[in-house]
């Protein structure tokens, strides 16, 4: 759901593996409706767009097709790595912008985009759509697109009546679930970065002691995302039965069982739940500004807002956008866990040598 990070799986967007079995199996029709949204006022027959986004944003083939067809404006999009390098990239050219538009930027890094100032000031028609009390950082600079969160998951079968999943952070520190949590390095992972913040929003200034607790009841550390849950995570073979991953990563587990289920192996611990919003903006010195300005309103329509679930495992911002019968269930996470977007910004390289320091010395 970034950041300096993944790495091999920036999105916040979601889980890469599940990406392109998703482009694969899953037939849209949602190119073959009509939208009432605002896309532009504008006819720009001829004319074209750059969309700069990290590795991870997958979309339907064809799902600009429509944009296009109703603006005349074709889209040319640029994956430029990792949500950290797609954020450097647009700073270190920001002179001259690679895109016209960028996608991906998610509350870990939002402060050091705007910070940067790469970014002009754009209020998209179609915002009156964003869910009411949806809870994200709010920025002129920038529109909410998706999201989802990062939770510690659990393998059901493992646990018992003498031994429950744990219940909260407090949890995992306690000697019954020594050896059972695998965790990312969050100097490299986008999901182990929202996990540290997520410890540092809920314990506050006593967060270290918390992760030397946790180093003591011999928690697992992995560069990325892959290497947890398709490695160390029972799901992919390994032995230990917590993780940290996605909310949306039961439903990947029903969606892409090996054998028909009813019932996904995995759960999430909610009290444990980061909450990732990617965000939209339009790059500074663009040339192309009616035609980003469009492509920015696109992405909030209900033909793009549909098409986030089973591409990018992340949840549309929109509350006109129908949910996948196999989204209906994404759980209402009461507790989210987060910090201002210009804190992480100011303190997560401070934060990331303290965990360095104490989980790798």
């Amino acid at each position: 759901m970034t950041r300096e990070p993944d790495l091999g799986n920036a999105s916040g967007g979601m889980m890469k593996n599940y990406f392109k079995l998703a482009t694969l199996t899953l037939v849209l029709t949602l190119l073959s409706c009509t939208s009432s949204e605002t896309v532009s006022n504008n006819d720009q027959t001829g004319s074209s767009v750059t969309l700069l986004t990290h590795d991870s944003f997958t979309v339907s083939d064809g799902i600009f097709d429509s944009f296009t067809s109703e603006t005349g404006i074709s889209v040319e999009q640029l994956a430029l790595g990792d949500t950290g390098q797609l954020i450097s990239a647009a700073i270190l050219t920001k002179e001259d912008p690679l895109g016209d538009v960028i996608f991906g930027i998610d509350n870990t890094f939002l402060g050091r985009a705007v910070n940067a100032e790469i970014l002009e000031t754009y209020e998209s028609p179609n915002k009156n759509q964003i869910q009411d009390h949806f809870d994200h950082d709010e920025s002129p600079y920038l529109t909410p697109i998706d999201f989802g969160h990062v939770c510690v998951n659990y393998w059901k079968d493992y646990f018992t009546e003498s031994l429950p999943p744990p219940n909260n952070f407090h949890d995992l520190i306690d000697p019954a679930y020594s050896n059972l949590l695998v965790v990312q390095n969050p100097e490299t992972s986008s999901p182990g970065l929202a996990f540290l913040i997520a410890t540092i929003s809920h314990f506050g200034e006593n967060w270290l002691n918390f992760w030397k607790k946790l180093d003591e009841n011999n928690v697992s550390v992995t560069s990325d995302w892959e290497s947890s849950y398709y490695g160390e995570f029972i799901a992919g073979g390994g032995k230990k039965p917590l993780v940290v991953s996605y909310a949306s990563s039961p439903i990947a587990e029903l969606i892409f069982s090996d054998s028909e289920i009813e019932i996904s192996p995995t759960g999430i611990i909610e009290d444990t739940c980061f909450k990732q919003v990617e965000y939209a903006g339009i790059l500074r010195g663009t040339k192309k500004r009616t035609e980003a300005e469009a492509l920015v309103d696109f992405l909030l329509s209900n033909t793009f807002q549909e098409d986030i679930p089973f591409n990018m495992f992340m949840m549309p911002v929109s509350s006109k956008a129908e949910l996948p019968d196999e989204f209906t269930d994404y759980p209402e996470i009461q507790t989210e866990f987060s910090l201002s977007a210009f804190e992480i910004d100011e303190r997560r390289n401070i934060w990331t040598d303290l965990w360095t320091e104490t989980i790798l010395r």
